[in-house]
């Protein structure tokens, strides 16, 4: 078996790291948001906050992807709304594949970041607050350095989580080569037509090294963390 890679299965590669990339990157402050308010926040509606965020890791990816497209399809509310505002439309294309990649992702994420923050020691917030600094430069010059390796590791989590959605991306966007065709959306395709066999194993090869490095990086990031907090 080669393991070279032919210009479609580059292709491929390519537009799952584009996808996994923006699902991170645009998830990354709702993800603080989220986990701020679940760490530190007492309001009511907290547990139904805690099970909104967590859903998706419970629900038959296909479910989240048939909601996604109820929701923002190119006929639905949102789906409406964010082409006619923004510009900016899911159905079919990259962008879809990269907002159902985000909300699989999503609890993952939160769940590493709101660990983080949990552990920053609230009596070093409460000892700012005394000396008139505000809830708003509390977090961004206390609480977000010091849980900025644990935000890393949820970067890191998510990303790889994106990297290899399959469920709710073909329920939402379908399998399109060249537009919605992520990896494990082609190694599903190639893995239906006989003789593909060793173009899907390649595939799978560099899925696996991919995610074996996510989660080494996150790991790393994850000790990182425990040192810096016991002061080593």
């Amino acid at each position: 078996m080669s393991l070279g890679l032919g210009p479609a299965e580059w292709q491929v590669v390519g537009l799952s790291m584009q996808v996994a990339i923006w699902a991170t990157l645009a998830s990354l402050p709702f993800g603080i948001l989220a986990a701020l308010m679940l760490a530190r926040g007492r309001f009511w509606g907290r547990e139904a906050l805690n099970i909104l965020v967590h859903l998706p890791l419970v629900l038959p990816p296909v479910v989240t992807g048939y909601l996604l497209l109820l929701l923002f399809g190119s006929q639905a509310p949102l789906g409406r709304f964010f082409e006619a505002t923004l510009g900016l439309s899911f159905a079919f294309r990259w962008t879809g594949a990269a907002l159902a990649c985000a909300i699989m992702a999503f609890p993952l994420m939160v769940r590493a970041i709101r660990l983080s923050i949990e552990a920053v020691d609230p009596k070093l917030e409460e000892a700012a607050a005394t000396l008139g600094a505000s809830r708003l430069r509390i977090f961004a010059t206390l609480t977000l350095p010091l849980a900025l390796p644990g935000i890393l590791a949820g970067m890191v989590l998510g990303f790889a989580k994106a990297l290899g959605e399959f469920g709710a991306t073909i329920t939402f966007v379908s399998n399109i080569p060249g537009q919605t065709q992520t990896i494990p959306t082609a190694i599903y395709s190639l893995l239906q037509v006989p003789g593909q066999e060793n173009a899907a194993l390649r595939l799978i090869l560099i899925s696996i090294a991919l995610s074996a490095g996510a989660l080494i990086a996150s790991e790393w990031l994850a000790r990182s963390m425990t040192k810096r907090m016991r002061g080593s």
